[in-house]
């Protein structure tokens, strides 16, 4: 039997895993964006590759309406407007009642990893809540990718769009582009689908803005951690 830790593949399967590898090492959720927009072709090559993502039966539920230019720029100027007089989620899949234990602690790690970058002190309610609304001015992103997925799919359909989303962020770093998958995009559901006139058939499942990262911002000057091996596998042998 080959210990969990011992490396069986092949030289030629070597170079292919160390990419991703190194993919996902480098992923982060950018957090300070240029202006710069994306050629169009780079999008559509974006697009195009994490088009090949796995879903059940092929069936493929997600749709996704991106934004450009201007467009990113009405949107940003709406959804803030919009924010700042509606209060309060509406979220098309329910969101976590409330987080405990682990879930909890890695939560308030990352948050005060973010909280500690920019300078916002502990308690500073004004100041957090500021940082927080960075989420709906797209943190200067040029580009916004709002994914839909099938109602009638339900919860599959959600985890194939879930599939997608992964594949479209290690795209995205492959090609040199910066993301962040958004939650509280999805907590606006209700705007968005006004807005985008997104029928009733479909679920509002994420948001992510996308371009150019600003690499001097300090909101991008940290990293989060991934729990150990034995935190989250059982093995089962024998």
């Amino acid at each position: 039997m080959v210990a969990p830790n011992e490396t069986t593949l092949s030289p030629a399967v070597e170079p292919a895993a160390d990419v991703l590898s190194q993919l996902l090492d480098e992923r982060w959720s950018c957090r300070a964006f240029t202006s710069d927009q994306l050629p169009r072709e780079l999008v559509e090559r974006l697009l195009t590759t994490a088009q090949r993502s796995a879903s059940w039966c092929n069936t493929q539920p997600w749709q996704v309406i991106v934004t450009s230019g201007d467009a990113t720029d009405r949107l940003r100027t709406a959804l803030g407007e919009h924010v700042r007089n509606h209060p309060g989620q509406s979220f098309d899949f329910p969101a976590p009642a409330q987080y405990t234990g682990v879930y909890r602690d890695r939560r308030r790690e990352s948050g005060w990893q973010l909280y500690e970058a920019v300078g916002v002190a502990r308690g500073d309610r004004e100041a957090s809540a500021r940082q927080a609304f960075e989420n709906f001015r797209f943190f200067g992103a040029p580009h916004v990718a709002l994914i839909t997925t099938d109602a009638e799919q339900g919860t599959y359909g959600a985890v194939d769009a879930g599939l997608y989303l992964a594949t479209f962020l290690l795209v995205a770093r492959s090609l040199g582009i910066a993301t962040i998958p958004q939650a509280a995009l999805a907590g606006q559901s209700d705007f968005l689908r006004e807005y985008f006139d997104i029928p009733e058939d479909r679920k509002v499942l994420v948001g992510i803005s996308f371009g150019y990262a600003d690499e001097e911002h300090p909101a991008n000057s940290y990293r989060t951690r991934r729990a150990a091996l034995d935190e989250v596998v059982t093995w089962v042998e024998d």
